[in-house]
């Protein structure tokens, strides 16, 4: 059609034309239509009005069942939805909360708690992310944050729903704070109608609104927002524990045909510091590597290897000679001895095999890592790290680039001894000491540990020995293998 009204229009401005009729003016007229017409259509699709937008909020239905290893925050997270749905709270005087922010690293399931949120309650649920509301034409941004909110109303309406959920997933880039893009006064504006529209939320309105808020760096938005009134309740979702762990491991290997060997919960042991997106990897890499091998099912080792290629990425085949092979073994034992001396029952794998981003590496358990650390415990972590440039120096005379890494971590504990007042200096103020000065204390910290670390690595020499050739030929040992060694 748009062709055809296209040609009947050239055949007229022709045949005026050829009647002596000035047809610049039509022209100068078609033109700004044109022009006006295309900004029309492009400020639709920015607002979200446009067919790009629709089926977006049709989201498959999570329940919290789905969610695993975060009790806590489900918890919080159904408390303040219940009170969209019960009187109860009223008569206890108890005021509907107006948002929830959830905060934590990425891969923890805020999104998914968001998505199980809105099929726990009898509401309406629309979503949206923080960079849809951000454009480079002025105003769009609140335009969207003011349709959001309409929207949510309007569905609860048309669906006959006293409630709705709005979903606004990174919110760190709405909510960032203002004054600190000058030269762009749109991201304050779009916040500024964010703030308006959250302080209009009340609890006696026609559709009571509820605002899920989810980001990985809370401390980038602005305080207006995250004051009591707008975002009452900050939940922390953050790495699951070993029961959260195995809990989630547990849910994504449901329809995975499972070996008789399969333990999950020494699955769960050797991924601490795993997310729930990791996890959720986890599952589908070791049964990608079961396809692979030709398996029916799923066993031990097809988790044991995914979790090294999930975590440090592909093995490397032939990347390391053979006397370099032997250093980097003696360089893992140095480091799996004294941690097993320092922290007991810690280390959970040592390998030589060369991947993406290590040529070897020791895998602790989580008993190593308490919330609390003294002095003490900081300096058995210095330790463990220096030993393994310790041992290549006590059997090879002389250290590698192996260690940098290393270095680098013993570096940032040094240092964060000395800033918690743990050290020489006592209890300080950064601001005032001297780099010359800080310099020093941390050097006799690192002397001091790396000291000990070789007088230790001395005495159990035999037992380095022993671990690094079997490194060496087997390529990897289990926690249980290498305690068995340094008993023997």
């Amino acid at each position: 059609m748009k062709e055809v009204g296209g040609a009947v229009l050239v055949a007229a401005l022709a045949v005026l034309a050829y009647n002596g009729v000035n047809i610049l003016p039509y022209l100068l007229i078609g033109a700004l239509a044109v022009m006006l017409a295309t900004r029309f259509q492009l400020l639709d699709k920015l607002s979200g009005n446009g067919k790009e937008s629709k089926g977006k909020d049709a989201l498959t239905v999570i329940n919290f069942d789905a969610v695993g290893g975060q009790d806590e925050a489900k918890r919080d997270l159904t408390e303040a939805l219940s009170f969209l749905q019960s009187s109860r709270g009223g008569k206890l005087g108890v005021k509907p909360l107006g948002g929830i922010l959830l905060q934590g690293p990425p891969g923890t399931g805020k999104t998914l708690m968001a998505r199980a949120a809105a099929s726990y309650t009898d509401s309406v649920f629309v979503s949206a992310a923080g960079s849809e509301f951000v454009e480079m034409y002025a105003g769009v941004g609140a335009k969207r944050v003011r349709e959001l909110f309409g929207k949510a109303r309007r569905l609860a309406r048309s669906k006959s729903k006293s409630s709705a959920l709005v979903f606004i997933d990174e919110l760190d880039v709405l909510g960032a704070k203002r004054g600190k893009v000058e030269s762009h006064l749109e991201y304050d504006q779009t916040l500024n109608q964010l703030l308006v529209e959250l302080d209009g939320i009340e609890d006696k309105q026609e559709v009571q609104l509820f605002v899920l808020g989810a980001t990985n760096r809370a401390d980038l938005l602005d305080e207006a927002l995250l004051r009591p009134g707008r975002f009452d309740r900050i939940v922390e979702i953050g790495l699951p524990d070993l029961e959260g762990r195995l809990a989630i491991l547990r849910i994504h290997c449901r329809g995975k045909p499972l070996g008789e060997d399969v333990d999950l919960e020494e699955v769960a042991h050797q991924t601490y510091g795993f997310s729930g997106a990791h996890l959720a990897n986890l599952a589908n890499e070791a049964a990608i590597h079961a396809l692979r091998r030709g398996g029916d099912w799923l066993c031990q080792a097809d988790f044991l290897e995914s979790i090294d290629k999930v975590e440090l990425g592909n093995v490397r085949e032939g990347l390391l000679s053979g006397a370099e092979k032997e250093r980097v073994a003696c360089h893992e034992a140095g480091h799996a001895l004294v941690s097993e001396v320092h922290f007991p029952g810690s280390v959970s794998t040592v390998t030589v095999v060369p991947r993406a981003r290590t040529l070897g590496f020791i895998r602790q358990k989580e008993n190593a890592s308490p919330v609390l650390q003294t002095g003490s415990h900081l300096k058995k972590q210095l330790s463990v790290l220096l030993a393994g440039g310790a041992a290549e120096e006590l059997f090879f005379g002389e250290g590698s680039t192996g260690a940098a890494n290393d270095y680098q971590r013993a570096l940032e504990i040094s240092e964060l001894i000395v800033t918690h007042g743990l050290s020489p200096l006592g209890i300080i103020n950064m601001k005032y000491v001297e780099k010359g000065e800080l310099s020093r204390v941390m050097g006799e910290i690192l002397a001091e540990a790396d000291a000990a670390v070789k007088e230790l690595l001395t005495e159990r020499r035999p037992t380095l020995e022993a671990a690094a050739k079997i490194l060496v030929r087997d390529e990897r040992l289990s926690g249980e293998e290498f305690r068995r060694i340094m008993h023997n």
